[in-house]
């Protein structure tokens, strides 16, 4: 089951938080070659984070995956969950960091 956690020092209301969701999930799924229905999403606002030595809107990530990752695979998935953050919460792609796992079976 590939599961993508989310922290961001930003808060994030039920409705924007529902949007990353429904958007990460597909995004992942489609990335990945996995099926929607096995797609874990998880999103913690509000979280105190500095990164670069400040405390601006910021994130990390980290996704966890039996197979479906890769360096193209995890390129163009950082550069889609980046731009889901920073349409949904004004987090510049600068300012957010993904780690990829690749789970062993």
């Amino acid at each position: 089951m590939p599961t993508l956690n989310l922290f961001t020092n930003v808060p994030v209301d039920a409705v924007v938080a529902s949007d990353i969701l429904k958007d990460a999930t597909k995004a992942v799924a489609k990335t990945i070659g996995k099926p929607e229905s096995y797609v874990m999403v998880l999103i913690n606002g509000g979280v105190p984070i500095a990164f670069s030595g400040t405390e601006e809107a910021a994130a990390y990530g980290e996704l966890i995956s039996i197979g479906g990752l890769g360096p193209a695979v995890n390129g163009k998935l950082s550069s889609i969950i980046a731009e889901i953050l920073q349409t949904k919460l004004s987090i510049d792609s600068s300012r957010f960091y993904i780690k990829f796992y690749e789970a062993q079976v």
